[in-house]
Order: structure tokens, then C-alpha cells, then sequence
């Protein structure tokens, strides 16, 4: 079970509530009564706790756990453990997150400012939030209602920040407009200059960078991450989008709604990203692009041409992902003869 020190629980809840919170159906022949009392993995759970087996290379692990009730496929439930109480669904990870959720709820902040926290006059914080010691709120800034601002974040001159939002310790934001329930992470940078110069021998000449950053409702940002403003056009990053930790995004770039970018992933300038797009850790993407909605791209990947909808690339410069595995394995045959 988790921490309670850090993660508050909430609970116990009977096995029928959290299948009706996860969308999922009770094994013939488990209590719908049964209370259980937390989440843990499935390696450490024990009498009272809820586990889950989404991959099958965790099987033995699941044959061998002490829980007493486990989120699976149809196809495991005869591989459980005598006595394992078994919740089924198509997908064990999504009905788990669920239900983790259940037992652990993000709280709404208690209000406070902290006494060297700083507010300018001209600045509007909605009610309930939590300012944590050192910071600070500039003029004209409104922050929504319930927001928790972390220690020393800065929220820049005229940003505005939606409901219910997470502004993590050492967080700078300006020239930015966020929506609901958005949650940057410690130390993210939005809204800096945007990397534009207008370069030549006699000298590189700054170009000024008089766009915004837009981020939409139910956005996640990793720790250390940066996404610059526009140049002339916003920055927008769309609603349901999950950003990784250590990720540029440059100036104009635009991500659609429920996008992923993975650890140290990187976007230049004026590059736009379709739907539900998804970019794997180290991979880039050069400057005036269009990704389509749906593609994905791989760990390391260099992408310098458009991505079509739906589309898997891999390798660099970045090809169809079948044929980035076909090079791979023909220079590895080669390598073998030589």
C-alpha cells in the first residue's frame, strides 16, 4: 500500500463499487461485499489490497501475489491463485487507474498564502487557493479558483490560469493562457522566448517573439520542461495532452488535442501535431512539419518530413516503421558477413 504520509487514502470501498468505478464485471462467485483497503503492485500486495495483471510477463508474479483481489483479462482468470478475488475487463490498466483514483483522489488544496508569498494589487486569485512560500503573482495575473501555486513559481504579468490547477515549486509562466486542471510539474518553463533569429555574417539579429502560449484543459507537463511562446502565431498545446518530462516544444508549434510526447521528445518551431499524435522518448521533429492525426513516432526517431495520419515512423532521418526494421536488419546481416 502506498505511503500514507504522501498519499492520502480514501476507502475501503466493497469489490462492487470499485467494478462499477472501473467499468468492470465480478468473476462468478466473488463477494461483492468484500472491502479492500488500497492498491499495490502485485509483487508486494497483501490481504485487503487490490492489484492488477495488464502484462503477461508479470503472469508468475500473479500467480504468486498475496492480493486479494486483481484487475484482469478474461483470458487469466483460471491462471489466479486460490481465493484471488478477480475483476474482468478489457483493459485491466485503464480500470486500475480508476480505481488507484478512487483511493486516491487529488485534493483540493487548503487554502493558504504563505506569509513570504507575494500577490501584486492588480492581480486576481480566485478562491481557495494555496500559495506556497516565495510565490509570486504579477500584475494582472488571475489564477483560477482552487489552484495550488508552488514554492517560489513565478506567474508572469497578465497570464491567466483556469480552475484547479497545479503550478509546481520553481515553475516560471508568462505571455501564456491556461484552461482547467492543468498541472505543470516542478520546474517547467512556459511562455519564455521563442528561439528566432534572423541569422547572417553580420551578426544574428533577434527577432521579437510576440506570441502566447495556449494550453488547453486537462494538460499534464513534466518536470523541467520548456514550451516556448510564438513568434507571431500562439503556441498551442491541445486539450487531454500529456507531456513527459525534459521535452522542448519551439515557438508556433501546435499540438491537437489528447497528444503524447515522451521524455527528452522535441518539437521545432512552427511543426503541428494532429490528434491523439504520440512521440517516443528522444525523438525530433524539425521545424515546418505536419504530423497527422493519430501517427506515432519512435524512441530516437529524426523526423524531416510530413507524417501522415495514422502513420508509424522510426529511424533517422525517419522512414515507415516497416521499413526502418528491414534497414536494420539488412545492416546487422551485413555487419554478420563482414
Amino acid at each position: 500500500m502506498a505511503d500514507s504520509r504522501f498519499f492520502p487514502v480514501a476507502g475501503p470501498f466493497t469489490l462492487g463499487q470499485l467494478a462499477d468505478i472501473g467499468k468492470a464485471t465480478l468473476a462468478p462467485g466473488v463477494d461483492a461485499a468484500a472491502l479492500i483497503s488500497g492498491v499495490a503492485p502485485l509483487e508486494t500486495a497483501g490481504p485487503g489490497d487490490l492489484s492488477f495483471l495488464d502484462n503477461r510477463k508479470y503472469a508468475a508474479a500473479f500467480g504468486s501475489s498475496k492480493a486479494a483481489a486483481c484487475v484482469v483479462r478474461d483470458e487469466m482468470v483460471e491462471r489466479a491463485p486460490a481465493g484471488m478475488m478477480l475483476l474482468v475487463t478489457k483493459d485491466p490498466y485503464r480500470c486500475y487507474a480508476h480505481i488507484a483514483q478512487a483511493f486516491h483522489p487529488v485534493l483540493a488544496p487548503e487554502p493558504w498564502v504563505a506569509p513570504t508569498a507575494w500577490i501584486d494589487a492588480s492581480a486576481l486569485v480566485g478562491e481557495g487557493c494555496r500559495l506556497e512560500p516565495g510565490a509570486t503573482v504579477l500584475a494582472r495575473a488571475e489564477v483560477g479558483r482552487r489552484c495550488r501555486i508552488g514554492a517560489n513559481a513565478v506567474i508572469g504579468e497578465g497570464v491567466v490560469i483556469g480552475d484547479d490547477c497545479i503550478i509546481g515549486a520553481n515553475v516560471t509562466v508568462s505571455h501564456a493562457i491556461l484552461g482547467a486542471r492543468v498541472n505543470l510539474y516542478p520546474g517547467v518553463r512556459v511562455g519564455q522566448d521563442g528561439f528566432g533569429f534572423a541569422m547572417g555574417p553580420q551578426g544574428h539579429l533577434k527577432v521579437p517573439q510576440l506570441g502566447r502560449v495556449i494550453i488547453g484543459d486537462d494538460v499534464e507537463v513534466g518536470a523541467n520542461s520548456t514550451i516556448d511562446r510564438g513568434a507571431g502565431p500562439d503556441t498551442v498545446i491541445g486539450t487531454g495532452t500529456m507531456i513527459d518530462n525534459l521535452v522542448q516544444i519551439g515557438h508556433n508549434v501546435r499540438l491537437g488535442r489528447g497528444c503524447v510526447m515522451v521524455a527528452q521528445s522535441g518539437i521545432s518551431g512552427s511543426t503541428q501535431l494532429g490528434d491523439f499524435v504520440a512521440v517516443a522518448g528522444q525523438a525530433g521533429i524539425t521545424g515546418h512539419l505536419r504530423i497527422g492525426t493519430g501517427a506515432r513516432v519512435g524512441a530516437q526517431a529524426g523526423v524531416m518530413r510530413d507524417v501522415g495520419p495514422g502513420e508509424t515512423v522510426g529511424g533517422s532521418p525517419a522512414v515507415p516503421m516497416v521499413e526502418w526494421l528491414r534497414q536494420s536488419a539488412l545492416i546487422n546481416k551485413m555487419a554478420r558477413k563482414g
